[in-house]
């Protein structure tokens, strides 16, 4: 009896899905609890299990079609695997061997009448003619004749034996040629795939943002050698203690959140006409991933201490990576932190996430010389952006908030006392 497998319910946010690839295929054989779907979202993928042991029986929705939530998508057989396997072993030995004992009389026949061939068509050559077919294996059939009554001369037998040198020097000339005509087409290969749903909707937001919103980024730099000394001395104890590393994005999300109570406007979100005031800190933090950029948002970030800040961003970015990020950990957010340092960049202008008013950009750490007290000294900075909506922040609030996460980083001591 056939079960039906539906696509999961999906949550009230996400109208529906696309069948991004069938991990097993129809007619598969699985086993409970195994991965036999994924289906894409515009947040996250969605994984379509087993309900038990058996077998695909039909697929309804192949990949690339959309499917809405619980909708129907395949068919499954429930039974044991080794029942399965059990049931196709066949043991036909004695037909088998019948078969091929036709099939070898078969070939014996066709090797005689074709010897039979050779030798009908070798009675009319004369005996120097025999001697060269029969030394070089040679068919009659084969050689142009030019004799009387279509006989093949000792001159046709010799003629026929340097033909396949000059066949063989024009079959190296033609595959050479096919070489080089592959070899140049290669180098202009193209290759049109669809775009996921996720980079879609990635792409479809990012646009919406540079189209309705007054976007504008303000840029300043930050010494990051009071924090890196830290990291130095109490990194490995810390580590210890805690079970997780103590890393530079820890800082970053306590440093902004801190800035953001000082600034209530830059945690705010413009909703039609209305300014929406947050009394909380939901920090996102953007991870990239094969399929795109996602971004979990650590809630409440302002009651945690930086140990629950690196436990809950080594949570997510494990989550993002194996695609296993639920919906309701990416939605909200009043604040975001995109961190493209990682990836070597050293200056960028990072893009809203709407309807948020502002997202902070950190980029790699470098040693400059820069002049302090006088001096010039080489210290770890890094750039920072500040991406804002001029709609609702103004320059100087924006100048002053980023100026405020800069000197919370520059005295790491603040963010203790929470000053």
């Amino acid at each position: 009896m056939s079960t039906e497998i539906k696509s999961p319910t999906f949550p009230e946010s996400v109208a529906d899905g696309t069948i991004a690839n069938w991990v097993k295929k129809e007619g598969d054989q699985v086993k409970q609890d195994e991965v036999i779907a994924e289906i894409e979202t515009d947040k996250v993928v969605l994984e379509v299990v087993a309900p038990f042991d058996g077998k695909i029986s039909k697929v309804l929705k192949p990949a690339g079609e959309t499917v809405l939530s619980a909708e129907l998508i395949a068919e499954f057989e429930k039974g044991s695997i080794s029942e399965e396997l059990e049931a196709t072993k066949v043991e036909p030995l004695e037909e088998t061997e019948e078969i091929e004992e036709v099939a070898v009389t078969e070939e014996a026949k066709e090797e005689v009448e074709i010897e039979n061939q050779n030798e009908h068509s070798s009675d009319r050559n004369g005996p120097a003619v025999k001697k060269l077919l029969k030394e070089y294996d040679l068919n009659p059939d084969d050689i142009a004749s030019s004799g009387k009554g279509g006989r093949v001369t000792k001159a046709d037998v010799i003629n026929h034996l340097d033909q396949p040198s000059k066949e063989i020097v024009q079959q190296e000339i033609e595959q050479h040629s096919a070489n080089q005509a592959q070899a140049n087409s290669s180098e202009r290969i193209e290759e049109r795939v669809p775009m996921s749903r996720l980079r879609s909707t990635i792409a479809n937001r990012l646009l919406t943002v540079k189209q309705e919103t007054a976007m504008l980024t303000t840029f300043n730099e930050v010494d990051l050698k009071r924090i890196k000394d830290l990291r130095a001395k109490y990194g490995k104890n810390f580590e210890e203690e805690h079970g997780v590393k103590l890393g530079f994005m820890g800082f970053f999300v306590l440093a902004s959140v801190q800035a953001l109570k000082k600034f209530p406007l830059v945690n705010a979100s413009i909703d039609g006409t209305d300014i929406v005031y947050h009394g909380y800190q939901d920090v996102g933090v953007a991870v990239s991933t094969e399929r795109g950029l996602v971004v979990p948002v650590i809630r409440d970030a302002g009651n945690l201490k930086i140990t629950d800040v690196e436990r809950s961003i080594l949570d997510y970015s494990d989550k993002a990576r194996s695609g296993k990020l639920s919906i309701s950990e990416m939605q909200g957010g009043t604040f975001t932190i995109s961190n493209g340092g990682v990836f070597g960049s050293l200056l960028s202008t990072p893009i809203l996430n709407a309807p948020q008013t502002a997202i902070l950009g950190m980029h790699s750490i470098q040693d400059r010389p820069v002049a302090i007290d006088g001096e010039i000294v080489i210290r770890p900075m890094m750039y920072l952006a500040l991406s804002y909506d001029h709609r609702l922040l103004d320059g100087k609030d924006a100048v002053s908030f980023l100026i405020a996460i800069k000197d919370q980083l520059e005295s790491p001591e603040k963010l203790l006392l929470n000053l």
